[in-house]
C-alpha cells in the first residue's frame, strides 16, 4: 500500500510540473525569445552589407546609408520590446492560474481514484495484480477448485451433457477413477448411444473395479460395438477382458479386428500385433502365417544380402543405456494412442531422482530408446557417476512425470551403464 501511494505521488507531482513549469515561465521566455530572435536577424543583414561591401557590388555611401537604417530598426526593436506598465498583470495572472491548477489537480486525482479505483486491490489476501497475471498458472489446488465449482454447477444443470462429459474426463485424467465413472454415467444417460462415451465409461468403471472389465463395463464395451463394429478402443477394451478371462481365441479374433482398423504402418501396429502373439502362444494357437507378398518380399531381401560376415553391433559408451520399451497385451485397452510414456533411468541404490529421461507416446510402441549423459538434470546426477541403474518406463493419461496412482509401469533389473539391450515391459498398475 505504501509504495502505492509513493507511485502515485511522484505521478501526480510529474503531471503538475508538465502543467505549471510552462505556465509560469511563459510570460518571460516568450518577450526575451523574440527580443534575441530579432537581434539575430539584424546582425546576419549587417554581416550581408560587410559582405556585398568587400565585394565591390555595394558602393560605400549606400553601404552607410543601410548601416544607419538597420540601426534605427535595432533601437525600433528594443523600444517595442521593453515591457510596459500593465505587462506585471500577465505574471500575476500566471501565477494565480497556477495556484488553481496546483491545488486542483492532487484533489481531483483523489476524486477519481475514490469513485473509479479498486479499493481492495491492497487488502490482506487480496490477489495482487502480479498473481492476476499468472493466472493461466494453474496449479493443483486451483484445478481441485475449478472441478468442484463445475460439479456443484452440473447438479444445478442436470441437462447438461457436454458439461458432464468434460467433469468425467478430468477425474480420469485425475486418477478419480469412481468420480469419473459417476459422471460417465450422468453422460451416457443424456446421450445414450455414442460409442465414444460407452468405451471410455466402461475404462473409467473397469479402473475403478481394481482393473477388471468384467460385469459392466464389458456390457458397456459390447454396446459401442453394436453400435460401431470398428470402434478402436471398444475393440481393444473387449480383447483385454477376453485375454483376462483366458479366452485367448476371442481375444485375438477382437484385436485382429483391431488391426484391421489402423494404418499397417502405425507405431501402435506393432504393439497390437505383440499381444496377439502373446495370446496365440498362450491359447495353443499357431503363430500367424505371413501373407504371400510380405514372404516374397522378405526372400528377396533374404536373396539380395551379401554373403560377407556382418559386423558386431559396437558397444554403447559407459555413459549410455539402449533398449525397447514394450506394453503388456492385458494393459493394451487401458491406454489410448494419445497418452504419455516416460523412459527414464535411475540409480539402482541412491536417490531416486532421474539420471535421464525421453519422453514418447503410447502411439510409438514398442519403441526403442537411448538414455545418456547428455539428459542428466544436473551435472552430479549423471549415468556415468553410478554403478548400477534401473530403467523403467510409465504410461500416463495426465502427462505428469510425477508417478500417480492408475499410472501403468515397468522396471528394468538393475545393469550398468553401457547396457544396450535393456528390455523393459510396461505391465503393472500403480497402486
Amino acid at each position: 500500500m505504501i509504495a502505492f501511494v509513493l507511485i502515485a505521488a511522484l505521478m501526480v507531482a510529474a503531471a503538475l510540473a508538465w502543467v505549471l513549469v510552462p505556465l509560469l515561465g511563459r510570460h518571460r521566455s516568450a518577450g526575451v525569445g523574440r527580443e534575441a530572435s530579432n537581434v539575430a536577424i539584424l546582425r546576419d543583414q549587417r554581416a550581408e552589407l560587410e559582405t556585398d561591401l568587400a565585394n565591390g557590388t555595394m558602393p560605400r555611401d549606400r553601404y552607410e546609408q543601410a548601416c544607419r537604417e538597420l540601426e534605427q530598426r535595432v533601437l525600433d526593436e528594443s523600444t517595442a520590446s521593453s515591457p510596459a506598465a500593465g505587462d506585471g498583470i500577465a505574471p500575476r495572472a500566471g501565477a494565480w492560474t497556477a495556484a488553481v491548477l496546483g491545488g486542483t489537480i492532487p484533489i481531483v486525482a483523489v476524486v477519481l481514484y475514490l469513485l473509479l479505483g479498486d479499493h481492495q486491490a491492497f487488502a490482506p489476501g487480496t490477489p495482487t495484480a502480479a498473481v492476476k497475471a499468472g493466472e493461466h498458472d494453474t496449479s493443483p489446488q486451483q484445478v481441485e477448485q475449478m472441478v468442484t465449482n463445475l460439479a456443484a454447477r452440473l447438479e444445478k444443470e442436470p441437462g447438461n451433457a457436454e458439461g458432464w462429459v468434460i467433469l468425467a474426463r478430468t477425474y480420469y485424467s485425475m486418477s478419480k477413477f469412481p468420480e469419473a465413472a459417476r459422471a460417465f454415467e450422468r453422460a451416457t444417460a443424456l446421450v445414450p448411444d455414442n460409442p465414444d462415451l460407452l468405451a471410455d465409461y466402461a475404462d473409467a468403471l473397469g479402473a475403478a473395479q481394481g482393473g477388471t472389465l468384467a460385469g459392466k463395463p464389458l456390457e458397456l464395451v459390447n454396446r459401442a460395438l453394436k453400435i460401431d463394429p470398428t470402434h478402436w478402443k471398444a475393440l481393444a477394451l473387449a480383447g483385454t477382458a477376453a485375454f483376462d478371462r483366458k479366452d485367448y481365441k476371442t481375444a485375438v479374433e477382437l484385436w485382429e479386428r483391431l488391426k484391421k482398423t489402423i494404418p499397417p504402418t502405425a507405431p501402435i501396429a506393432g504393439s497390437i500385433d505383440n499381444s496377439i502373439a502373446e495370446a496365440r502362444a498362450l491359447g495353443g494357437m499357431k503363430p500367424a502365417a505371413a501373407a504371400p507378398a510380405a514372404a516374397a518380399t522378405a526372400a528377396t531381401a533374404a536373396a539380395a544380402k551379401p554373403t560377407t560376415a556382418t559386423a558386431p553391433t559396437p558397444a554403447l559408451p559407459g555413459n549410455a543405456v539402449a533398449g525397447m520399451v514394450k506394453l503388456a497385451p492385458a494393459l493394451a485397452g487401458k491406454v489410448a494412442p494419445t497418452d504419455v510414456v516416460y523412459i527414464f533411468a535411475r540409480a539402482a541404490e541412491g536417490p531416486r531422482m532421474p539420471l535421464a529421461i525421453l519422453r514418447k507416446q503410447v502411439s510409438e510402441l514398442p519403441v526403442s530408446f537411448t538414455l545418456d549423459d547428455s539428459m542428466a538434470m544436473t551435472p552430479e546426477m549423471k549415468l556415468s557417476n553410478f554403478p548400477s541403474i534401473v530403467v523403467g518406463a510409465r504410461i500416463t493419461k495426465s502427462g505428469n512425470p510425477v508417478p500417480q496412482s492408475g499410472d501403468l509401469e515397468g522396471l528394468s533389473a538393475p545393469v550398468t551403464a553401457g547396457a544396450r539391450s535393456v528390455d523393459i515391459v510396461i505391465d503393472r498398475t500403480l497402486p
